[in-house]
């Protein structure tokens, strides 16, 4: 069997290593929903047109196009910096909480540079909680869409037995069916987050922190460390029994 002290040494550096491994997986998976949340923001694909529907057409949160029945040529209309365009007030609210929860997760990705700056416990727990709001906002941006479906545009596309959460003749798009995988992305992501930040600090035993320097030991143990080496830094021997457990001991310095 391998001494306690090698055997700590080797399972510290094994509970390094793979909590990296996870925070490198949740560093990717974070940037591609944040371009997943820009795409659902800006295509206009989450409702449209079916065989049955008397105009062809679709819509996304602000931007819209709907089939001329003469030419059979899409008239687009709808900008995110015009409200004014936007058919429904419902539309719109969903656009701002849609907006909001797209900006949170990019604002998580800047909150990255914090690494070098901050501990890394406190900047996961930051991106997660942004990544939690973000995701509550993607609920709240989802469930009010529906609510703009009795606009006039929309009925124009889809028949006039359209109604508030009732589609008519449409059917759902790839982009509102995005958004709403989106939420259990966001939720999944927070919630690695929050446990990479609870673990970061156990990522250094107490045996192995440094000890501040100024504090001189005399031969013997103190707070599990010994005295100051030939070159003036403090040298850490974690205590270990013969059972493998770390123990903590306080010795009062030799005065002799």
């Amino acid at each position: 069997m391998l001494p306690a002290q090698e055997a700590a040494k080797i399972y510290h550096t094994n509970y390094v290593r793979n909590a990296r491994a996870v925070g490198v997986l949740w560093t990717v998976f974070t940037i591609t929903f944040a371009v997943i949340t820009v795409v659902v923001f800006i295509q206009p694909y989450w409702i449209g047109d079916s065989v049955n529907t008397p105009q062809a057409g679709y819509f996304g949160l602000f931007h819209y196009c709907i089939g001329n029945a003469l030419t059979s040529e899409l008239t687009c209309k709808g900008s995110a910096l015009d409200f004014g365009s936007i058919p429904s007030g419902a539309f719109k609210t969903a656009m701002f909480f849609v907006g909001i929860s797209m900006l949170l997760v990019v604002g998580s990705i800047v909150c990255f540079s914090l690494f070098f700056f901050c501990n890394a416990g406190s900047v996961y727990k930051i991106c997660a909680w942004m990544q939690l709001a973000s995701s509550t906002c993607m609920v709240i941006g989802c469930m009010i869409y529906p609510d703009g479906w009795d606009s006039e545009q929309v009925k124009r596309m889809c028949g006039q037995r359209t109604d508030k959460y009732t589609l008519g003749n449409c059917t759902v798009r790839w982009a509102y069916i995005l958004a709403i995988i989106s939420i259990m992305d966001s939720l999944i992501l927070s919630l690695v987050a929050f446990s990479l930040g609870s673990r970061q600090d156990k990522l250094l035993p107490e045996d192995f922190q440094v000890e501040e320097k100024g504090t001189r030991g005399r031969g013997g143990w103190r707070n599990g460390w010994v005295g100051e080496d030939d070159t003036g830094w403090i040298t850490p021997r974690p205590a270990v029994d013969s059972r493998g457990k770390k123990w903590t001991r306080l010795i009062e310095e030799e005065h002799h």
